[in-house]
């Protein structure tokens, strides 16, 4: 049998993105919560797409339900981190693009996750 331990990278939120995915319906959570696991297991989930131009390096969650589209955003481009920049329900019905204030708080708080990585890098785990 195998014990070895499967590694998951830490979970880290930023700025509302935690209490803003709180407000999402249970469904949603569900849906979005096995995305973040996947990327903590250094996988790619189903239903996410890499964002791209300044937002570079993040990727977008998208999850319908109820005729409603929810968005969370993380990054991975962290080693052994997985920083959640933003969770919102997308108001726009034209398109299907983030709309650019979305965009703008994504980036900022991309710089804020690259902050809090050089300011609290992830603790090693003791070899067993």
């Amino acid at each position: 049998m195998n014990n070895k331990r499967r590694s998951l990278k830490q979970l880290r939120w930023i700025g509302s993105s935690y209490n803003d995915f709180m407000e999402f319906p249970e469904p949603v959570h569900d849906s979005v919560g096995y995305a973040l696991h996947r990327a903590q297991e250094g996988k790619a989930p189903r239903n996410a797409k890499k964002l791209k131009g300044a937002q570079s390096g993040a990727v977008e969650v998208i999850a319908d339900h109820d005729g409603d589209t929810f968005r969370a955003v993380y990054t991975v481009k962290f080693a052994k981190v997985v920083y959640i920049l933003h969770a919102f329900k997308k108001k726009s019905k034209k398109g299907i693009a983030t709309p650019k204030t979305d965009l703008d708080l994504i980036k900022q708080r991309l710089r804020l996750a690259e902050e809090d990585y050089k300011l609290n890098p992830p603790q090693l785990e003791p070899e067993t």
